[in-house]
């Protein structure tokens, strides 16, 4: 099986999220991930977009992001890369007030970093739950959207 750099994300915040990401060991992860079987080309793309996520958390602290309920367009390159079911998951988490509009920006922006070709909702929801936990105000949507992608994890296991 090919891993992805969505899938070394995974890992990581499946085995990672619990510890304050100042104290992690880059060289230690980077040999668990190795020894999980992670190729390294992989894992250094992975640690880049988390870089590039938390310099966006710099940002966000600085400044509030305002709520509006503007249309979100996509551009035909989004449009190809975003299946129809996340974009459509996408619009559902910003109505239901789990993403605003500057957080649905960064999800987009951070699905598009990745080297898929196609990011499906199975893998945006991910996406939202890194988002989310790298935003600091975002608990209370955080914590629902875990509950939401931990519950459907769940029921495929059953």
């Amino acid at each position: 099986m090919k891993q992805t750099v969505l899938d070394v994300l995974v890992f990581l915040f499946e085995h990672c999220m619990e510890e304050d990401d100042r104290n992690l060991d880059h060289d230690a992860l980077r040999g668990q991930l190795v020894e999980a079987g992670f190729p390294d080309g992989q894992i250094t793309k992975a640690f880049d977009w988390l870089e590039a996520l938390a310099r966006h958390r710099e940002s966000a602290a600085s400044g509030a992001t305002a709520r509006n309920s503007s249309l979100r367009i996509f551009t035909a390159t989004e449009t190809e890369k975003l299946s129809r079911d996340g974009r459509g998951l996408l619009l559902y988490l910003e109505q239901v007030g789990v993403l605003d509009s500057g957080a649905r920006e960064l999800v987009i922006e951070r699905a598009m970093a990745l080297d898929a070709e196609e990011i499906g909702a199975d893998e945006l929801k991910w996406i939202v739950l890194m988002v989310l936990f790298n935003q600091p105000g975002n608990e209370e949507a955080f914590v629902w959207m875990e509950d939401l992608v931990m519950d459907e994890l769940r029921g495929s296991l059953n």
